[in-house]
């Protein structure tokens, strides 16, 4: 019966999300309330909802202070030097082009925002590209990975929600996989690199004579630019990612002291830190409402022992060959699984299952997190139809879904799968 009922609560969850008639804030709430009560829990209830909001509380602050953090610190001018010495090194050679492109994606992703990657990179390189006859797809293409691959990052959404509903420390889900991402980012920079050869090989009757850039594609100037203060804020940067990564500090603690010191030293005024803070606060509050509410998903149905009961019948369905392997598969599927779930169904409403049948196989639940976090809403976000960051940077390029779809899907998967091998050789999966 509480296998069932689990399962109608994640279906309902979906059905609900992915068509679009209510917010992820108001389905993660009713959904699991309305089928509790529908299952005789009543007076237990309001401490489900407690202990889920307790569980999740330490990563909502974190992702708030995060996002307020790197967002003071970009309005501050902190990547403006390095973005436009990056351009200028790009020139109107083709793969340093490419390179560049790849590069510059991963620096303004920091802050974990897909849509602000396409609004800072895009409109700076379009021009050369054009200008070039390069294809528009190999930059929505290069955005797109780039992009993807630094969103497992703690602070981005899918890490963040996969710690969330598996209620493990994201320092703890994310920290085995710091290598594997590495590795991960090295292999967007040969992708990059490669596909610049080939728009190059492509190019190669056109010469220098013929390339003229008719738009300045340095960046704009920056009335909340404080260049005084560039290595001060790149100093909070590397402080910041060292001791998150380092656990030295829970990171919500380390976020909320970094924004209150950037804050502090970019903005001095009174007048100025209320701009930045609301500049930013519509974001951050977005996010936060969805974990606390993802709070009251999880802790309802751990709760109620819907999520143990469906595991328990996972098990009895799932073959021993294939549960023992669970991760792998996990990780196998985690991007065409973007096209199919948004990050909150699949992460509040597939992930928990997933965990849990994996501990009746002897894995470990944050192994299934970590698989998935590999390619689900993060390489596999900006080519899904789920996100609006996707129609964001196709609008920007000027390019067909299905065309980007058709070039990036491939790459976005072997990206995946070389974290998921690399992964598995350093012992953070097991096969």
């Amino acid at each position: 019966m509480l296998a069932l009922l689990g399962l109608a609560t994640i279906v309902l969850l979906l059905v609900l999300v992915m068509a679009r008639m209510v917010s992820p804030v108001v389905a993660l709430i009713v959904v699991p309330v309305a089928t509790a009560l529908l299952g005789g829990f009543g007076a237990e209830l309001a401490n489900y909802l407690t202990d889920g909001i307790k569980t999740i509380a330490p990563t909502a602050v974190m992702f708030i202070f995060a996002i307020l953090f790197f967002g003071v610190l970009m309005d501050a001018g902190t990547f403006e030097p390095v973005i436009s010495r990056l351009l200028k090194i790009a020139g109107h050679h083709p793969e340093r082009i490419t390179v560049v492109t790849a590069l510059l994606a991963m620096l303004v992703h920091l802050d974990g925002s897909g849509a602000v990657t396409f609004l800072v990179t895009i409109p700076p390189l379009l021009p050369l590209y054009d200008a070039l006859g390069m294809r528009r797809t190999t930059l929505a293409t290069i955005v797109a990975l780039a992009a993807g691959t630094m969103n497992i990052l703690p602070w981005g959404g899918p890490t963040i929600r996969a710690a969330s509903a598996l209620e493990v420390p994201v320092t703890q889900l994310f920290n085995p996989l710091l290598i594997p991402v590495l590795v991960g980012l090295l292999t967007v920079l040969l992708m990059a690199y490669y596909l610049g050869r080939k728009e190059k090989q492509r190019m190669h009757q056109v010469t220098p004579a013929d390339w003229k850039v008719e738009t300045d594609p340095s960046p704009k100037a920056n009335p909340l630019a404080r260049p005084r203060l560039i290595w001060l804020n790149w100093l909070f940067i590397l402080t910041s990612v060292v001791t998150l990564i380092a656990s030295v500090a829970p990171p919500h603690v380390i976020f909320m002291l970094g924004f209150v010191v950037a804050l502090t030293v970019n903005f001095p005024r009174l007048k100025a830190q209320r701009e930045r803070v609301d500049a930013h606060a519509k974001a951050a509050l977005l996010m936060a409402s969805i974990l606390f509410a993802a709070g009251c998903f999880t802790g309802i149905l751990k709760g109620t022992g819907m999520n143990a009961a469906m595991a328990q019948a996972a098990v009895e369905v799932i073959p021993d060959a294939l549960g023992r392997h669970l991760a792998f598969f996990t990780g196998l599927v985690s991007v065409p699984a973007s096209l199919l779930f948004d990050p909150d169904s699949f992460y509040f409403g597939i992930l928990p299952l997933l965990g849990n049948t994996a501990t009746h196989f002897g894995l470990e639940s944050i192994e299934v997190g970590r698989a998935a976090i590999l390619g689900q809403m993060t390489t596999g976000f900006p080519v899904s139809p789920l996100t609006g960051a996707t129609f964001l940077l196709i609008g920007l390029t000027g390019v067909d879904l299905g065309e980007h779809q058709r070039k990036t899907l491939p790459l976005a998967f072997l990206v995946t799968l070389v974290m998921l091998l690399v992964s598995i050789a350093c012992g953070a999966i097991h096969f």
